[in-house]
Parts: C-alpha cells; sequence; structure tokens
C-alpha cells in the first residue's frame, strides 16, 4: 500500500506505483485555508494524469471514505467543514474532479464516466479500497457510477443533496440545454478570450475576508471549459435503468429546502435503492458549506451506519 510519506506534497514529485518519478510537481500559490484540512498531494494517475486529493489515513481497523463534491465546487469548498469529524472514525481522500480547482486537464468532453474511472485509478494507486463513496449533488451521480463500473472497489455509498437525474422539470431541460450550448462555445472560442471570459465569472462572496479570499483561490483554478461540460454532462445522466440493483450498504441524506435538487427526487433516490436509510437536513443545496452544525452530524451518522452495516 503506498503511504501519504511515499507521495509528494503540493511542492514535491509524485512516484509512480513503479517506482519511477515524473518531472518535478510545483503547486501553484494556495492562500492558507481558514479551516483545518488533511495533508494535500499531487498523484499520478498512470492512465489518467494528475490531481489533487486531500488524504488521511484511517484509524486501526476503519475504512476509508471517499468523498466526492459536487459541480463549480473543489474538494475542500465542499467538504471542509467534514474533514476532521469524518478522520475521527475513517480514513478519507478528497479528490478534486476533472477541470475542477487541482482535477485533471484534458482536451476530452467530461463525461461523469471518466470521473468514476479517475476515481477508482485512485483508489488502486493508493493501495485502498473497498471504501465508502461519499457524493454531494454531482457527487452522487460520480459516486452511482463509481459503483455501477467497479463494484469491486465499493463497500457502501452514501449520496447527499443528489437524485438518478437532473432533468425532471422543463426548467432543468432549458438549463442544461443552454449549458450544452455554453460549452460548446467555449470549444471554439479563441485562448484569450476564453481567459478573458473566466476572469470575469463572478466568484464566491463571503463577509470574512479570509474566508472570501480563500474561496477565490479555489475557483480561481477551475478550467471553466471543462466545469460546463461536467454540468452537460450532469444533465445527461441517469440511473433509472441500474440503481435498483446497488447491493451494498446505501444511505441517503436529504436536504429537506434545496431547489437545486428537489427533496422529492432524493427520496425517489432512497425509495429505488434496495435497504437505504434515510438522513434529513434542515437545509438547502449549499448547506454543506453555510449551515455545516445542521449538515455534519447527518452525513457522520449515515457514514457510520453505513461502515457498520458494511461489516456485518
Amino acid at each position: 500500500m503506498t503511504r501519504p510519506s511515499d507521495l509528494s506534497s503540493t511542492n514535491g514529485q509524485v512516484p509512480l506505483t513503479n517506482g519511477e518519478v515524473p518531472p518535478h510537481i510545483v503547486a501553484e500559490p494556495e492562500i492558507e485555508a481558514p479551516f483545518p484540512l488533511p495533508p494535500g498531494y499531487l498523484v499520478h494517475l498512470p492512465r489518467r494524469g494528475r490531481l489533487f486529493t486531500r488524504w488521511s489515513e484511517p484509524p486501526r481497523g476503519r475504512p476509508t471514505v471517499v468523498l466526492l463534491h459536487g459541480w463549480m465546487a473543489t474538494a475542500d469548498l465542499n467538504w471542509f467543514a467534514c474533514y476532521e469529524p469524518l478522520a475521527e472514525h475513517f480514513g478519507v481522500i478528497a479528490p478534486d474532479h476533472r477541470g475542477h480547482g487541482r482535477g485533471i486537464r484534458s482536451r476530452r468532453w467530461v463525461r461523469l464516466a471518466d470521473c468514476a474511472d479517475d476515481v477508482a485509478e485512485l483508489i488502486e494507486t493508493l493501495g485502498l479500497g473497498p471504501v465508502i463513496a461519499v457524493g454531494y449533488s454531482m457527487g452522487g451521480p460520480i459516486a452511482q457510477l463509481l459503483w455501477h463500473r467497479h463494484r469491486e472497489l465499493v463497500r457502501g455509498l452514501v449520496l447527499c443533496a443528489t437524485a438518478r437525474n437532473f432533468r425532471g422539470h422543463p426548467r432543468d431541460r432549458i438549463l442544461f440545454a443552454l449549458l450544452e450550448a455554453a460549452a460548446g462555445g467555449m470549444r471554439t472560442m479563441p485562448e484569450p478570450l476564453r481567459d478573458s471570459l473566466r476572469r470575469r465569472i463572478p466568484l464566491v462572496s463571503s463577509r470574512e475576508s479570509r474566508t472570501r479570499d480563500w474561496a477565490r483561490s479555489q475557483i480561481a483554478r477551475h478550467d471553466w471549459r471543462m466545469v460546463l461540460e461536467a454540468g452537460v454532462s450532469l444533465g445527461r445522466f441517469s440511473s433509472h435503468e441500474w440503481v435498483s440493483f446497488v447491493d451494498v450498504p446505501t444511505a441517503v441524506v436529504i436536504t429537506e429546502r434545496d431547489r437545486l435538487v428537489p427533496p422529492r427526487r432524493q427520496v425517489k433516490l432512497a425509495a429505488a435503492i434496495p435497504g437505504s436509510t434515510v438522513h434529513r437536513v434542515p437545509g438547502d443545496h449549499l448547506v454543506c458549506a453555510t449551515s455545516p452544525e445542521l449538515f455534519v452530524p447527518a452525513l457522520l451518522e449515515a457514514c457510520l451506519l453505513v461502515a457498520d452495516r458494511s461489516r456485518a
């Protein structure tokens, strides 16, 4: 098993699984986070590329959770309040998805299936697994696909603020059609103009300047062409035909005041998975970041229950 000490920190080198070392990797300057975060590593995936992941090892005898963030977020923006509570009970890995933050860069169209395959190779490269896959919003489909495509790597699922599909309302279909047009435009746009638009995309605001600057530094790393393509792929996703075959312990965390992923869709997801448990949070779609005191206890309860059931 590869250990964190064997990988590069964000300013070092990343050894491959065969012991070779790729060219020196220099991290972009990073504003110190206003929250405690696990160590971060640039991990070379031999068949896919390099991505950034947070990683803390599990307490003895405990499983690892892989935290899969939502669309337009990063691992840190989505999970910053969850790292420490989860690390008391689990190993934690939290990668940035393709095009998001310090995730893999590619000229290929971004597919959620590729994001799931990235996570699978990350788990294998780090010598982990099977893991509990925890997906939030877009991370929910990625977690479902991880089970669907790499069943041997998954021992449980925790699905938060997510659904089996994201096109159930005419308004959603219009939104994703606009995203598809925008993503296509980004592919044909000259690079200087594309860079100019990226600089003008509104960033997260906060009353607290240190938090605001940190959030801006996270979002500034996005490749917006890839982020838009990920949004299009999210609109195309559906697990209706196979989600009922999920055969690992599953918990669904429902955000009860969610206007982006309506609670009724989250309830349908839970109903479709045999034996899944439901954990309700009185918050909206951003509750993981804006009201972690509401979200974290429900997430921790769900993860502990899935871990216990997966050992039975």
